[in-house]
């Protein structure tokens, strides 16, 4: 019996190769990329060539360089299961939804497909997607977003393209600041009209790139967003709405550099006091089950 890929942990090339809408021979390479998600498996899409030369190295100007491969195609491969193939389209147009409200320049644009997947006999529904890469640096919206740290990110980008941070250092920061709004009033308008937010809080979800823009990379996790008093929770217990509104609030003070409006009825709903507090008892909680399950997973029999 082999094992439902949407519960295995990990991923490496030769469990995709088995899978039965990967084409063979395979003209890429995947590698597991260092970003894995509670709800997909993340895998770079590599030129063997490329691969060959990171191993092997290549001379340029009479020096022996090792680039790294750089990826053509992020391959998501979602651990969702879903009971018919509407609820599949459902999820998709979702993603749709991301595309139409933040467009190109702040959203990692992926192509989805849904498969036959082939276990054991059966076939299911799978989602997958295509993403494109993003070169950026990760953006933490509960970092203090202060010209310091925005530097300290500007050196990180510039360390891969070898440019000078610090010849471009003040009017990159000045074109994040004025971007930031943008993405700002894109993530509220589509909380407004369409109510829902995608994850902004997750860790890697956002990623600033050297020209200054904010690109959402996690484009799958996309909460209802409702204005009563009631927090609600995902399918693994994590209040994620609440905490990508906060994470706004956060990118808003940080990046734009003044104060939340008082008249705002987002935050208004979703910073109150006490709201605030019950979120917090219910990420603790979500931690606290998170680490029982990884205990768990290191001394179950593989």
């Amino acid at each position: 019996m082999l094992e439902d890929i949407r519960d295995i942990p990990y991923l490496n090339e030769e469990d995709v190769l088995t899978l039965n809408f990967i084409r063979k021979p395979c003209a890429y390479i995947y590698r597991r990329h260092y970003r894995q998600g509670l709800r997909s498996h993340i895998l770079e899409v590599l030129s063997p060539e490329d691969v060959d030369n990171e191993k092997n190295g290549v001379i340029i100007d009479g020096a022996k360089w090792y680039p790294r491969a750089e990826p053509l195609r992020m391959l998501r491969l979602f651990r969702t299961r879903f009971k018919d193939l509407q609820e599949a389209r459902e999820e998709v147009e979702r993603v749709k939804m991301i595309e139409s409200y933040l467009g190109p320049n702040n959203f990692a644009k992926s192509e989805e497909f849904l498969v036959d997947y082939e276990l054991n006999g059966k076939r299911e529904i799978l989602l997958c997607g295509l993403q494109e890469y993003i070169k950026g640096a990760i953006l933490d919206p509960w970092d203090r977003l202060d010209d310091s740290h925005l530097t300290s990110i500007l050196r990180r980008i510039s360390f891969e393209t070898f440019e000078d941070a610090e010849e471009i250092g003040d009017e990159w920061i000045t074109e994040v600041r004025r971007k930031a709004g943008e993405f700002v009033t894109k993530i509220k308008k589509m909380i407004l009209e369409a109510y829902h937010v995608p994850d902004l809080a997750g860790i890697g979800n956002l990623l600033l790139t050297r020209e200054g823009d904010i690109k959402l990379v996690d484009i799958n996790n996309i909460s209802n967003v409702s204005f009563d008093s009631q927090v609600r929770i995902d399918d693994r217990g994590y209040p994620v709405c609440d905490k990508s509104i906060e994470s706004l609030s956060l990118l808003e003070q940080g990046l734009l550099g003044k104060p939340l409006p008082e008249d705002d009825f987002i935050y208004r709903t979703y910073l109150d006091p006490g709201r605030m507090e019950e979120v917090k008892a219910l990420e603790k909680e979500f931690l606290l089950a998170i680490e029982r399950g990884t205990a768990d997973a290191e001394i179950s029999p593989s």
